[in-house]
């Protein structure tokens, strides 16, 4: 053994070196990963020590309202309960979906479906009510929760619900007005901030950073709630009545274009629009056209009077009915011989309506049909919206100008043709419809308002004036009689259209469309109304199965709107809009 003068031992020495040499090493290592994460990663570090403490959480505002034009609500966001299944706490997971089964009505089928979904909380059902809300809570099902959640609520049920759609639970518009609209509905976004406890619970709000989720704009419609009601009342009235397939009530302002009234049968509920058919989500009013019947000759007559081919009194010889035209023969259903134009239109001839097709052309035919808004868009601010169908000029056959004259070869949506008798009733001027009147942020600014529109005057004011008063004849005396009101003048137009058949030539003799289409008062129209009774039982003639639900639409609407009759001593005569 080597001993030093000190009388320490070499080895020992050694020993005592290579220790300080592990503490000095060790050392180095603790510093350099303290310094590595104080200094080089201190940003994370913190990320990761406020993220044990606090929670950061994205809160979205609701969705905004829509109300009628006087403020009446349509839809809008409401808390409701919702029951949860959070997985990790359930561990008989048939027996507690059994018994929950029983408490919310659902199959226990498809509970299970759900509970295959990803995340570990699964929404079972939306909007419970009181008693369930009460079973599940009394049950203490495990794992099972109930959380109240902002859902779109639509306070009038079925009411409108053609023109609304419907948003889905994640608050998206998903049909109608709610997804056309839906980046002005959609509530915005914010990030608010939490404290946490050692369980993980929520105990205070940190910083909301000043901000606050808001709800989206508010938009206010053209609708008249009472008027809405009435023609919801009336057009059910008429399909119990008539047996019929589908039925249609739309109402508008025909000095502004802005509807007063949107009412479609069969109708679904958007409150729970997954129990329904799709198929009657359709807006059908924009986006199925069909043949028009008598209505159009309305706007033959408008296109021979303007053009000065004719007058209301002229003479037109009707055949005794009967007229041969490109190997086909036209009939009338009474024998007629020779008739005025007044007397035509107010009986609905289809021979003499046949000539006056023919004195016009095929080109002044087609540009009338194309300046009251045929084979276009109306573009009213509703999704899904048809053209309808107009053939080219080039592609008409012998037969087409003589159809249209009796309103076949043409298909119309509902909303162009009462958007064209509507230019009728004003005095020539064809406005684009609307449904949407203003839109305003959650502080009441106004973001967007629409504004009357007039596209084009496809006839005159006097033309309009002849046709007023040849309208208000077909009323008094003609096929429309059943319109007709005791203190009112009014003034339409009756059609009956036979249905194409389908994947076959020719029409069905036993499928019908029946509809009346007018306006009254007919010196100063305040509303233009079409009804349309798709497949009534029977023949279905549009004089004994639409004119009388607008008789009964138009009279109890005039009272809600205060217009006077004329011997009354008051009428309104600014637009309603």
């Amino acid at each position: 053994m080597n001993i030093t003068p000190d009388g320490v031992s070499q080895s020992c020495r050694v020993r005592t070196a290579i220790v300080c040499l592990g503490f000095l090493v060790g050392f180095t290592i603790i510093f350099s990963r303290l310094f590595f994460l104080q200094v080089v990663q201190s940003n994370k570090g913190a990320l990761q020590a406020q993220g044990q403490h606090f929670e950061s959480i994205e809160v979205k505002g609701n969705r905004g309202l829509i109300v009628d034009r006087h403020g009446s609500t349509y839809a809008i966001n409401v808390d409701a309960p919702s029951v949860y299944a959070r997985k990790k706490d359930i561990q008989q997971q048939a027996h507690v979906l059994r018994k929950l089964s029983t408490l919310i009505d659902v199959p226990v089928s498809s509970l299970r479906k759900k509970m295959k979904g990803k995340g570990s909380s699964i929404q079972l059902k939306r909007k419970l009510t009181s008693k369930e809300v009460e079973a599940i809570q009394a049950s203490n099902l495990p794992g099972i929760t109930v959380k109240m959640e902002s859902q779109r609520f639509y306070p009038k049920g079925t009411s409108l619900a053609h023109l609304l759609g419907f948003a889905g639970r994640d608050s998206q518009g998903l049909e109608g007005l709610e997804w056309h609209f839906d980046s002005y509905l959609q509530g915005k976004k914010q990030t608010v901030q939490f404290q946490r406890d050692a369980s993980r619970g929520r105990i205070a709000l940190v910083s909301d950073h000043g901000l606050r989720p808001y709800q989206g704009f508010r938009i206010t419609l053209t609708i008249d709630e009472v008027i809405q009601f009435i023609a919801e009342q009336e057009l059910d009235d008429a399909m119990r009545r008539t047996k019929a397939k589908r039925g249609t009530v739309l109402i508008m302002d025909p000095n502004t274009g802005a509807i007063l009234a949107w009412a479609l049968r069969p109708v679904f509920d958007p409150n729970h629009y997954q129990d329904w058919p799709r198929e009657l989500y359709v807006n059908r009013a924009v986006t199925d056209p069909y043949e028009p019947g008598s209505t159009l000759k309305v706007l033959l007559a408008a296109a021979a009077l303007n053009e000065g081919k004719k007058t209301p009194d002229e003479l037109i010889y009707c055949g005794d009915g009967e007229m041969s035209i490109a190997g086909t023969k036209m009939h009338d259903l009474k024998q007629h011989g020779w008739m005025t134009l007044k007397e035509a239109v107010t009986h609905s001839s289809n021979i003499c309506m046949v000539k006056v097709a023919l004195s016009l052309g095929a080109e002044k035919v087609y540009d009338y049909l194309r300046a009251f808004g045929f084979g276009q868009k109306t573009e009213i601010d509703l999704p899904g919206e048809s053209a309808g169908l107009l053939k080219a000029i080039d592609d008409w056959d012998g037969l087409t100008l003589s159809s249209l004259a009796i309103g076949q070869g043409i298909s119309v949506t509902p909303i162009q043709l009462l958007t064209a008798i509507s230019a009728v009733a004003n005095g020539g001027s064809l406005y684009r419809p609307f449904v949407v009147s203003r839109v305003e942020d959650p502080r009441g600014n106004l973001v967007m308002e629409q504004n009357v529109q007039m596209r084009r005057e496809p006839i005159t004011y006097e033309t309009s004036e002849m046709l007023k008063e040849m309208l208000a004849n077909v009323v008094s005396q003609g096929t429309g009689k059943q319109a007709a009101l005791m203190d009112y003048e009014v003034g339409g137009k009756t059609g009956t259209a036979q249905k194409a058949k389908k994947g076959a030539r020719g029409y069905s003799s036993t499928k019908f469309i029946g509809s009346f289409v007018g306006f009254v008062p007919v010196d100063q129209p305040q509303l233009a109304i079409l009804v349309v009774i798709d497949e009534p039982e029977g023949k279905g003639y549009g004089g004994e199965v639409a004119a009388p639900v607008f008789r009964k639409v138009a009279e109890k609407s005039l009272q809600h709107l205060m217009i006077a009759p004329k011997h009354g001593g008051f009428v309104r005569v600014a637009g309603l809009f």
